[in-house]
């Protein structure tokens, strides 16, 4: 059961993390994306207004420009003062306003947000050269100080092959022709970028935090929420014991009592059926007390997995010719393993009892190791369909071949209990008429 609440947090921190992965993956490549966007629509309004910032008239300086935009001249007296009509206006003008005052609108109700903000127009860092046929570089508009205009030529010259993308990582280009001149513009959004940049680290950092912060939640609610089948699994194993304790006393008494019934009466068919059933039912205890225990901590050593399988296989070779099934086996040497002594051989015993039972001719066995993995294979013939078996692991589990047997479905149940108690998985499967167990630890 711990396990299981260990699974359960790893699977939803690792859910967490993949959303929180994808979310601000998303987020940060709209805002990356978006930077790109304002980029290229400033570059493409330079690009039509040939080679200038919106709102700049080429036939006059970025200086001229700004005097041409100035308030219209004040009516001034000969000696340069403001005449009294003037000032009376102003005064009217004043108080019409504080009667009369209106909502003012900027920039069409926007502000000053977005690429066509004339703040942004004003404070735009760029330059724009032009090309003529023969290659000759001409400054057209420069208003940069990272680099000085010798510097902008030659950056521009080296972006001339292009059409738009990002240079020096903070730096938006475009590559345009106007008649039989080639132009380059480029504009500095490092501004703009590190907007884009700090909400990165915040992804970066936010997303770490509430990592670890899920990661001690889920910890809390796994706690919680696996309490009440942790008790539930304790009660079901405490009853298992205390059954099988209270079972063994009266199989006990039964097997004596037709043991002094046969000495008296001798050997008859009523005897032999008391003793068939009593064994029968000592083996579901046995079995009954095995499951309550697989979970429970056991001694670990380094077994060698090679000289055990082959001892166990070697002493039931006898029975398989019983029963004229042909037994082979493919076991690698020295291959150890650390597991419960008991474990492992329990788990040899019934997968070698499965295959004295179901086998129609023959049966195989294999142990492998590929890398740091193991892997053990038990093989036989059988009439089952091809196809997944991984049912025969569930409790009580008996297919259609198995219901004459008189097994109890509690083998196969505790060889995948005591494979996952050493981390390893499990697996049945009919491939071709084979019957396939495979264990890999």
């Amino acid at each position: 059961m711990d396990k299981a609440r260990k699974k359960f947090i790893l699977l939803s921190e690792l859910t967490v993390m993949l959303l929180l992965a994808v979310l601000l993956s998303v987020i940060n490549i709209l805002s990356f994306t978006m930077a790109a966007e304002d980029a290229d629509h400033l570059t493409e309004s330079i690009s039509h207004n040939q080679g200038f910032i919106k709102g700049f008239v080429p036939e006059f300086s970025p200086e001229q420009e700004d005097n041409a935009q100035g308030q219209p001249p004040q009516e001034t007296s000969d000696d340069g003062q403001m005449t009294d009509q003037t000032q009376n206006n102003n005064g009217s003008a004043y108080k019409n306003k504080k009667r009369d005052v209106k909502p003012f609108i900027l920039n069409g109700g926007r502000g000053g947000m977005g690429p066509n903000s004339p703040d942004m127009n004003n404070s735009l860092r760029y330059f724009t050269v032009a090309f003529d046929k023969d290659d000759n570089a001409e400054m057209i508009d420069f208003r940069m100080s990272a680099v000085s205009e010798d510097e902008a030529k030659e950056w521009a010259e080296s972006l001339i092959d292009g059409s738009t993308g990002w240079t020096n990582t903070s730096y938006r280009y475009r590559v345009y022709t106007i008649g039989d001149r080639t132009y380059v513009t480029v504009i500095d959004q490092g501004r703009e970028l590190w907007q884009s940049y700090r909400i990165l680290i915040i992804s970066i950092v936010g997303g770490a935090v509430l990592i670890v912060l899920s990661f001690f939640l889920f910890h809390f609610i796994g706690r919680k929420l696996f309490r009440p089948i942790e008790e539930a699994d304790r009660k079901q194993k405490q009853f298992i014991a205390r059954l099988e304790s209270e079972f063994k006393m009266p199989l006990t008494i039964i097997n004596a009592d037709t043991e002094s019934l046969e000495i008296k009466n001798g050997e008859n068919e009523q005897t032999k059926s008391i003793n068939k059933q009593v064994k029968r039912m000592t083996r579901l205890v046995k079995e009954f007390g095995s499951l309550s225990v697989v979970d429970e901590p056991a001694q670990k050593t380094k077994i060698d997995l090679s000289g055990l399988m082959t001892a166990v296989l070697e002493n039931s070779r006898k029975s398989f010719d019983e029963k004229k099934i042909e037994l082979s086996c493919d076991i690698e040497p020295e291959i150890f393993y650390t597991i419960s002594d008991e474990a492992i051989r329990k788990i040899m015993r019934e997968l070698i009892s499965n295959s004295l039972r179901f086998s129609n001719s023959k049966a195989s066995y294999s142990l492998k190791k590929h890398k740091d993995r193991i892997k053990i294979c038990q093989m036989n013939d059988t009439s089952l369909a091809d196809g997944s078996y991984d049912q025969i692991f569930d409790r009580f589990t008996v297919l259609d071949n198995a219901e004459k047997s008189g097994g109890s479905g509690l083998g196969l149940s505790y060889v995948k209990e005591a494979v996952r108690a050493s981390n390893g998985r499990i697996s049945a499967r009919v491939k071709n008429g084979i019957m396939i167990i495979e264990i890999n630890l």
